[in-house]
This record gives structure tokens, C-alpha cells and sequence, in this order.
């Protein structure tokens, strides 16, 4: 029973070794609620949790103009094709690291003619030529045993790399397709805003005409004038500045869509649009976990907790195996032959001794980048906890304030239309046309802006929801 002892601590002793050094990744803890705050209209908000939004969720504005933006971007645009060969080379460097298992084989060859001196204090014998020919061909071979799981923990943080890159591109993807319907929704909003100027600015050509007929009736004064074609003016101003903000929004989106030569039509169909569904009340928290920047710093600070690893197993024994296998010969004729092989086995182990603390010092290195990707992921939850937060007020201020403007524009309206009575009757003066008109347009500018920013900010929380959410992650579906 004693002489199993020692195989069994040998046995022990190997299996030990097998585990690698450094710190296994466990996921931290991060403090969050459990839950967003209930808001919005809970029948509205009901019918949202039921809905389980695409990832191609931009389609759910129902515009084809926009669908096309949008996917001719994800496959032109050059932030795009630059995260794809990102990818390309972190899957070439996990099949380097991968590669490292296994022994790398050789095949070497040499070959020399050489003359040794006659006139030594030996001198060479007769029938012995100082000319040689020596020539040689092996197969070599040299493997690490990953004892102390260096190779191992190194596979561990490339491959994490690798999955940091695809979760990049997913981030470019969300990014860009975000900015891509932000830019179509502000082009389409001065769309609206255009036609209402061009509508303004002929009303009030319409009621310049007539109060210059009416002045040289004798019924309208200077002053009436005057005032006309100032408002006229500033409308005209008005309508040129929205077109040239219209021209440099159509400029980015041909940016984005890698079409520089881009040109849409003008089309007043903002306030058509049909709007996402309402996210549910009471979203859970894990719902940012989708969200490929937070996987992103994840696996970030997986490779740099790997790293941690391969810094201390540098400061053990590292244990290789070596060999080779040919022949050498003085002629080619007889390389082949069973009395040229050569062969050579070989066990290697070196261990650092005296460093200096160098090797001690890469591994705090390595600890302390880790403790900076710990606190990039713990950021990059923070952040998109408020981005979610600020998104789901954003959206509700927004959609609450819509019904007001609405109010607002109908009201403005009815005073336009009794100003005009008014003072085509002759019982008020020009100037409660002027503020009427003022009024009625800024109450339905906001009305299109209002709506821009509503569509903007279901944009912003599919971005931070990391593409929306479905039925699976809501209250009710978990």
C-alpha cells in the first residue's frame, strides 16, 4: 500500500499543475434597480408589452425611403467594412493562439563544401582529401507543455478579443443605424417645415397685394405696408434657411449611406409616420445586458482578467519538448541511407531567477489593466442605465406634449381666421393679422418639431434598449 504513495502524489502533483494560474473570470456585481419606473399610459404601455420589436427595427416607421437609407448604410458605409476586417483579424489571431497546442514541425536542409588545412602540426594523411561535402536534411519539432496553463489563459484572452470585435460591430451597426433614421427624421421634419413656410410666405404675398390695394384705396396706411412686407421678408428668410439646413442634412445622409451623390425628393409625410409601439411598465434592469457596448466591455475586461494569467505563469518554469529526425551525409546518393539517420529527444525547462522585478512588475501591470476594464464595464452599465432612463422621459414628455401643441395649432388657427375677418371688415387693425399669422406658424412648426423629437427619442431608446425589446424580456414575460 505504501508504494502506491508516491504515484499517487506524482498523479496529484500533475493534475494540480494542469490548472491554470491567474484568476478565473467571474461576471461582478453591479447595483441596479430591479426595474425602470412605471410611466406613460399603462393601456398604451400593455399593448407594448406584447410586442416583440425586430432587429431591423427601423422598419417599423413604415418608410420605404428609410428602409433603404438604412441598409444600403450597414453595407457601405466604411465604419462598417472597417469593424468587419477588425473581425477578420481577431479570427486570425484566435487561430494563431489556438495553434500554439500543438508542436510546430520543421523541415530543414543544409548543404556545404568545405577545405580543412594541410599544413597543421598534424598533417592530414595522404589518402584522407581536405576537401569535404557534408549534407543534411531533418524534420524538427518543438512543443511547450502549457503546465502552468500560460497558453491557455492566452487563448482565453484572444478569444475574448475576438467576441469584443463582433459586439464593436454590433455597436457600429446600432450607431449607425440610429444616426441614419435621426438624419432621415430631421430631413423629413424640415420637409414639413418648408411646406409650411411656402404656404406663410403665399399668404402673405396674398395679403401684401391687398394691402397695398387697400392703401391706395385710401383704407390702409404706410404703416401697414411696410409691416406686410416686413413679415412677407422675414417668411422668405425663413423658407431659404430651411432649405440650406436641408441641403447639409441631405449631405450626411449621403455620408452615411456611402452614396455621395444622393438626392431625395421632398415629401411632408412626418406627421404620417407611424410610431413604435410604447415600451412596457416596469422594464427590468437586465434588459441593458443585450446591449453590445456593455458585452463589449465585458469581454474586454474577460481578456484583460485573462492576461493576469499569462503574466504570472511567465514567472514559473516553462517546459518544452524537442526533436529532430533525418539524415546527413557526404553525398546525396547516400542521404537516404540507414547509416546516415540522425535523431535527436530533448527536454528543456528554464526558470526565471533573478528578473529584478520585471516579471513582477508585468503581472501588477496586468492586474491594474484589469482593474481599468472593471471599471470601464461598471461605466458602461451606468451609462446605459441613464441612457434608458433618459430615453423612456424623453419619449413620454414627447408624446404628452404632442396633444398639447395640437391644441395649441387648432386654437391658433381659429385666431387667424377671426383676425382676418376683423380687419377685412375694418374693425381691427393690421397688426393683429401679423401676430395672428406669427402665432399660428410657430404653433405649427412646433407641432413638426415636436414630432421630430418624439420619432427622435424612440430612435434613442431602441439604441439604448441595444435594438428594442420583446414579450420574453418584459414584466409579464419573465
Amino acid at each position: 500500500m505504501k508504494s502506491r504513495v508516491p504515484a499517487y502524489a506524482c498523479v496529484a502533483l500533475l493534475l494540480a499543475g494542469c490548472a491554470a494560474v491567474g484568476p478565473d473570470y467571474e461576471r461582478p456585481a453591479v447595483d441596479l434597480p430591479n426595474t425602470y419606473l412605471t410611466y406613460g399610459d399603462p393601456v398604451a404601455n400593455a399593448a407594448g408589452a406584447a410586442a416583440t420589436i425586430d432587429p431591423a427595427w427601423w422598419k417599423l416607421y413604415g418608410d420605404a425611403a428609410l428602409d433603404g437609407l438604412v441598409e444600403r448604410a450597414l453595407e457601405r458605409n466604411a465604419d462598417i467594412r472597417f469593424a468587419v476586417a477588425r473581425i477578420e483579424e481577431a479570427d486570425a489571431n484566435l487561430r494563431e493562439a489556438g495553434a500554439t497546442f500543438l508542436p510546430q514541425v520543421d523541415l530543414g536542409t543544409t548543404g556545404a563544401r568545405s577545405r580543412i588545412s594541410t599544413n597543421t602540426a598534424t598533417p592530414l594523411p595522404s589518402t584522407v582529401s581536405p576537401l569535404r561535402n557534408n549534407l543534411r536534411l531533418a524534420v524538427s519539432t518543438s512543443f511547450e507543455l502549457d503546465f502552468w496553463g500560460r497558453l491557455r489563459r492566452t487563448r482565453e484572452a484572444v478569444r475574448a478579443q475576438a467576441l469584443g470585435t463582433r459586439y464593436a460591430k454590433d455597436v457600429v451597426t446600432l450607431s449607425l443605424a440610429g444616426l441614419t433614421s435621426q438624419a432621415y427624421f430631421s430631413l423629413r421634419s424640415l420637409d414639413a417645415q418648408i411646406a409650411l413656410a411656402r404656404e406663410t410666405l403665399a399668404v402673405r404675398d396674398e395679403y401684401l397685394d391687398m394691402v397695398r390695394r387697400r392703401s391706395a384705396g385710401g383704407i390702409a396706411s404706410d404703416l401697414d405696408v411696410n409691416q406686410a412686407v416686413i413679415a412677407r421678408v422675414d417668411t422668405a428668410t425663413q423658407l431659404k434657411e430651411l432649405q440650406r439646413q436641408r441641403a447639409l442634412v441631405e449631405h450626411q445622409l449621403s455620408t452615411l449611406a456611402g452614396k455621395l451623390d444622393l438626392a431625395l425628393p421632398q415629401s411632408a409625410t412626418l406627421l404620417a409616420m407611424p410610431l413604435p409601439p410604447a415600451p412596457p411598465a416596469g422594464l427590468p434592469s437586465a434588459l441593458l445586458e443585450r446591449r453590445p457596448d456593455i458585452r463589449q466591455a465585458e469581454q474586454q475586461l474577460v481578456s484583460a482578467n485573462a492576461q493576469i494569467g499569462v503574466a504570472k505563469a511567465a514567472m514559473l518554469p516553462s517546459i518544452s519538448l524537442t526533436g529532430f529526425y533525418g539524415g546527413e551525409s557526404q553525398g546525396l546518393s547516400t542521404l537516404l541511407n540507414s547509416g546516415s539517420n540522425i535523431w535527436s529527444l530533448g527536454f528543456g525547462l528554464a526558470l526565471p531567477i533573478f528578473d529584478w522585478g520585471r516579471l513582477a512588475a508585468r503581472a501588477d501591470a496586468a492586474e491594474a489593466r484589469a482593474h481599468q476594464s472593471l471599471a470601464g464595464y461598471q461605466k458602461a452599465i451606468e451609462t446605459a442605465f441613464r441612457e434608458i432612463a433618459d430615453g423612456l422621459t424623453n419619449l413620454e414628455q414627447t408624446t404628452a406634449t404632442e396633444e398639447d401643441l395640437q391644441v395649441r395649432a387648432t386654437a391658433a388657427r381659429i385666431v387667424l381666421r377671426l383676425a382676418r375677418a376683423r380687419y377685412e371688415a375694418g374693425y381691427s387693425a393690421y397688426i393683429e393679422v401679423l401676430d395672428a399669422q406669427r402665432t399660428a406658424n410657430d404653433a405649427e412648426l412646433a407641432v413638426v418639431r415636436n414630432r421630430q423629437s418624439r420619432l427622435s427619442a424612440s430612435v434613442d431608446l431602441m439604441k439604448a434598449l441595444g435594438g428594442g425589446w420583446s414579450a420574453e424580456t418584459s414584466p409579464s414575460g419573465r
